[in-house]
């Protein structure tokens, strides 16, 4: 049964590859615009108020968590056009696991992420960012980032099921924008209101990036943020996943 579920899966992970060849203008534009990020936090707006060090070394990091809570749009988007164009329908059809499509989808989405995450680095290597911790700390900051993408992506993928149609989900991408911006990813907690900053630390992204920073030993690291980084990603997880799912099985066939 795991392996019926398997191929299923992994044939909705090539359907949605394929969409990269018809449109590439997308996927481009999912890679180039946190490089715009980061360009523009770093060299236009400035910042790094409180940050002991060079604020770039204080960014990139944050900014490679901020690129996992972006971008989910176009995933959200995918699953409603499916259902209103009667795609899912069709494939519910068939004999086909159950949740195999969703799979499918989250699967392509997080080659895509993982490609954002290569390119980021690569051009903050290219602006003179040198990481510390080596490649195992490259591997581990990676893991940690993707395992925050994919918490995040179940969430999409519930919200997008919830929303029913893509015009609805612009409103619902809003939700995202304060998951990132109310982060320690762009500046210290220690430099805002105090209320501002309790609601900062407390954010599942702000364990992330800075157990991330604690790999690199960039500017920002704290150590005792890396089990948090794990458990608040495997929680969201523990709870979207199965309502995701369960909310694909009740689609009316």
């Amino acid at each position: 049964m795991t392996a019926y579920a398997l191929t299923d899966s992994w044939t909705m992970t090539r359907r949605e590859l394929a969409r990269w060849a018809r449109q590439p203008v997308q996927l481009v534009v999912n890679l180039v615009f946190p490089v715009m990020l980061l360009l523009m936090f770093g060299y236009l707006i400035g910042g790094g108020r409180g940050v002991s060090g060079e604020y770039r070394d204080y960014l990139i990091p944050g900014m490679l968590a901020l690129t996992m809570a972006f971008g989910l749009e176009g995933t959200m988007i995918a699953v409603t056009q499916d259902l209103n164009k009667g795609v899912i329908d069709r494939f519910r059809s068939m004999p086909m696991a159950n949740g195999a499509v969703l799979v499918g989808r989250s699967a392509a989405d997080m080659l895509q992420s993982a490609l954002a995450l290569l390119v980021l680095i690569g051009v903050g290597a290219a602006l003179g960012w040198r990481p510390g911790g080596g490649p195992a700390a490259l591997l581990g900051a990676m893991g940690l980032l993707l395992l925050f993408r994919f918490a995040m992506l179940w969430i999409g993928i519930h919200l997008a099921l919830v929303a029913g149609k893509p015009e609805m989900v612009q409103a619902v991408q809003i939700l995202v924008w304060p998951v990132g911006f109310l982060s320690n990813a762009l500046a210290l907690p220690d430099t805002m209101p105090g209320w501002l900053g309790t609601v900062v630390e407390w954010n599942p992204m702000s364990h992330t990036a800075t157990a991330v920073r604690d790999l690199f030993d960039t500017p920002g690291a704290e150590s005792g943020h890396l089990w948090a980084a794990v458990v608040w990603p495997l929680a969201l997880l523990a709870v979207f996943f199965p309502l995701a799912v369960r909310r694909f099985g009740r689609l009316s066939r």
